[in-house]
């Protein structure tokens, strides 16, 4: 999993590499959340482009008018995806009723709405920042409704 602050968070939990466990989902959902909303490259790229994001829906579709400059530069490139996809697990999970983040086996963040599908955001988060597509706010829009 590419989440680059993980490395303080293993060091404060005596890991040394390697996914978060899923047991940490189930001690502490909120603090779960919290770690995976930080998605600070994507917030640092958004506010230099003039883009507040404030775990919004409307925040989505500032991000997909964004001009991908990233797409230039391959190293940047998966980093910026798996933000993009955390920040839209977490604004699913603030804004969607039912919706949570679940952990699976191999430590990949999903997100579970509340009739039990499972969404791979940072998959989509990676597939907008490389392609535009699907778009984060069509995508929001989408799982909004099941």
């Amino acid at each position: 999993m590419n989440i680059p602050f993980l490395d303080g968070w293993r060091k404060r939990h005596g890991q040394s590499h390697g996914a978060v466990p899923p047991e940490v989902a189930d001690r502490d959902p909120e603090g779960l959340a919290e770690l995976l909303a930080e998605c600070e490259l994507l917030r640092a790229q958004a506010k230099s482009a003039g883009v507040a994001l404030d775990d919004a829906p409307s925040s989505l579709e500032a991000l997909d008018q964004l001009q991908p400059r990233w797409r230039d530069d391959p190293e940047l490139l998966p980093w910026l995806g798996n933000d993009a996809g955390l920040y839209l697990g977490t604004v699913v999970v603030r804004t969607v009723r039912g919706a949570g983040w679940w952990l699976r086996q191999d430590g990949q963040p999903v997100v579970r709405l509340a009739g039990g599908r499972e969404i791979d955001v940072v998959e989509a988060g990676q597939a907008w920042a490389a392609e535009g597509a699907p778009e984060l706010s069509q995508l929001y829009a989408e799982l909004a409704e099941i």
